[in-house]
């Protein structure tokens, strides 16, 4: 299944995303195609939070992946939801 990660970022914690953010995206990158898509969201050109595309078994599966990301135990996380997807559109077309 493929699930979309929401996360919301504790605001004033920029310095801890900056310190960690070469071993988050090593993280990433080591997940292979688990983690098909991943990056910031921004709200007038400030990070807010960050949005996965993840493919996992199960929610609990992703919940895992997520605790084990380096950003997980700094507390630069406010929240995250995770929410299955169902893709029905890609490049122009109904898939």
């Amino acid at each position: 299944m493929i699930y979309c990660v929401l996360f919301e970022d504790t605001p004033g914690r920029e310095t801890l995303r900056q310190q960690h953010m070469a071993a988050h995206l090593e993280f990433l990158a080591s997940r292979g195609q688990q983690v098909q898509g991943a990056g910031p969201l921004l709200e007038n050109g400030e990070g807010q939070g960050g949005m996965w595309i993840v493919e996992a078994g199960s929610a609990e599966d992703v919940q895992e992946l997520v605790q084990a990301d380096p950003f997980w135990p700094t507390g630069l996380r406010k929240s995250v939801r995770i929410l299955e997807w169902r893709q029905v559109f890609r490049e122009g077309a109904r898939v």
